[in-house]
């Protein structure tokens, strides 16, 4: 039976890849229920009205109340003077226009293992590409009792420099922007970086020296194309769009369909909204301790989208300051990192409904690659584990694959005695099951409690950033990225052949030819995939094979069925 679960196993692995694009594109879309933070001490996000949507028509987003509104926008983005800004981690491009973070290098992640000095650029104001991050103040109406004019991400601001470094022996840069209205009301905006860290402060400042109270609601939202690409080959899928998290309901994607189809409006305390791909986001992450109106809408046609939050309202009297704090991280997903920069920001390393299984399984694997100092040989350790931990499970199906091989001859000589009778072949298959004491199905069992465990760690080996660019050995300097010589697809097409010949050929013909087949149809499909997964499979059949061959040795060596 290994051959048949072995199959099995195939065609449950593919179908569970065909589900996940067909939820991607068919799939029911998430109910979005308003959940209601609690307020704070200043006035109430609430009161600054309803959170913006689109015009269709022009790409301008407008408000459904008219009360407050985030500025509307351009089919094309405009530029004005460029701030350079380099850290240890970073190369960014700040435009004074708005203050917008307009491009963002990784200096750590290069693009290729074999152009170190070409660094990965996340975010970008590429049109086919556009990935970029806006802050500013939401417009209100006009009162006689407090000032309202406000800076937005259409509005020029003026800075004392354009470039900025991070020196040795410094551990925090500020970099700043400001920008005065016509009433005296000084807005500055600040960028603080510190060394060794993806997260970017971003304050906002007031200083009120006008004769009236100023109030206002800043708001903070990621802009992306819709058509954006990540790099993943179309072999391998990984999600790309928006996420949004919430104390109540945990982690939420809004895709671009999502937010096309209806703008996200809620309000949530503690929470955060994020851009996500395949190793590496971008998220926004507000004050936790205040409710906020988290939305999004679509611009220009459906081409672009925004997914931020308006914060609550900030009031300043005239002569004093005030200011609104949020946090930008920027960066890979680092698992270690993200629990600790905000709640359930680590589980943008998207494991999918077997997170409960991923989590523990990278938790070892990164383990071991602490121990070992290569994650090529930690991921090798950790599929003998595996195995190791199920080998009682196998071992049953091996068994039952053993003594189906061994009545193999018996089997055939009994259908050509029953001919076309198939109900009389069946009754006496049985009855020679029941007295060589052999289960037919027996196998099965064993596969099916460990498909979740593979898929688990497909996902581990798929998602893990710490794998990017992580050398094994040899021609093997990228477990992320397919074999490029294909010698471990070779390998696993040949290991698999091998493990089709340690079984009974099948009875029916087209089911054997199916599984003459499977090694090579897998074998192309494999070439490509991560190396880091590829190993995974290589080691797990040569494991099977070894553990297989002796059992069944043992087996037909006297003869006698085992259990």
């Amino acid at each position: 039976m290994e051959n048949r679960t072995l199959l099995f196993l195939a065609l449950v692995f593919v179908t569970f890849l065909m589900w996940q694009e067909w939820q991607k594109d068919y799939g029911p879309k998430p109910v979005t229920p308003t959940v209601t933070g609690e307020q704070g001490k200043t006035t109430g996000a609430a009161d600054s009205g309803d959170v913006p949507t689109a015009n269709e028509s022009t790409g301008r987003q407008t408000s459904a109340s008219s009360t407050s509104d985030v500025p509307g926008e351009k089919s094309t983005l405009q530029k004005q003077q460029r701030i350079s800004v380099k850290t240890d981690l970073f190369g960014i491009e700040i435009d004074t226009l708005g203050g917008d973070l307009r491009t963002v290098d990784l200096l750590k992640y290069p693009v290729e293992v074999d152009k170190p000095e070409q660094p990965f650029r996340l975010m970008s104001e590429d049109h086919n590409n556009l990935f970029i991050a806006q802050s500013g103040f939401a417009n209100k109406k006009s009162s006689t009792d407090y000032l309202v004019k406000a800076p937005n991400h259409n509005t020029i601001y003026s800075a004392a420099q354009t470039s900025y470094a991070m020196k040795d022996g410094e551990d925090r840069l500020d970099v700043s922007m400001s920008w005065t209205s016509p009433e005296g009301v000084v807005f500055t905006k600040h960028f603080i970086f510190e060394r060794g860290s993806y997260v970017v402060q971003v304050k906002h400042a007031v200083a009120n020296k006008s004769g009236k109270e100023w109030r206002g609601n800043s708001y903070f939202q990621l802009q992306r194309n819709k058509d954006a690409k990540d790099g993943t080959s179309q072999f391998v899928y990984s999600y790309l769009g928006g996420v949004v998290y919430s104390p109540e309901e945990k982690y939420k994607k809004i895709s671009f369909d999502d937010m096309k189809d209806e703008n996200l409006k809620r309000d949530i305390k503690g929470g955060w909204a994020a851009m996500i791909q395949h190793y590496f986001l971008a998220a926004i992450i507000p004050d936790a301790s205040q409710a906020q109106s988290y939305y999004s809408y679509s611009i220009n046609n459906d081409t672009r989208f925004a997914l931020g939050y308006q914060s609550q309202q900030l009031s300043v009297t005239p002569g004093g300051t005030g200011e609104i704090s949020s946090r930008l991280f920027v960066g890979p997903k680092l698992q270690n990192t993200l629990e600790k920069v905000a709640p359930g920001l680590e589980l943008t390393v998207d494991y999918g409904w077997l997170t409960i299984l991923s989590k523990p399984l990278f938790w070892l694997l990164d383990w071991l690659h602490r121990m070992l100092g290569n994650w090529g040989w930690a991921i090798i350790v950790l599929t003998i584990m595996v195995k190791g931990a199920f080998y009682k499970l196998s071992e049953k199906g091996y068994k039952s694959s053993a003594n189906m091989k061994r009545i193999a001859p018996r089997m055939q000589a009994l259908k050509e005695r029953c001919g076309d009778d198939k109900q009389k072949y069946a009754m006496a298959m049985q009855e020679m099951f029941r007295k060589e004491k052999v289960n037919p199905m027996g196998g099965c069992l064993p596969i099916l409690v460990q498909i979740p465990v593979f898929i688990a760690l497909y996902w581990v080996l798929l998602e893990s950033v710490e794998l990017r660019q992580a050398p094994w050995a040899l021609w093997i300097i990228d477990m992320s990225r397919a074999d490029p010589y294909f010698v471990l697809p070779v390998l696993y097409g040949i290991t698999m052949f091998i493990q089709n010949k340690l079984n009974p050929a099948p009875p029916d013909p087209m089911m054997a030819k199916m599984m003459m087949m499977m090694p090579i149809g897998l074998t192309v499909l494999f070439a490509f995939f991560p190396a880091g997964l590829v190993l995974y499979w290589v080691v797990s059949n040569i494991l099977s094979i070894a553990q297989q061959a002796y059992i069944t040795k043992v087996v037909l060596a006297d003869g006698k069925p085992v259990s």
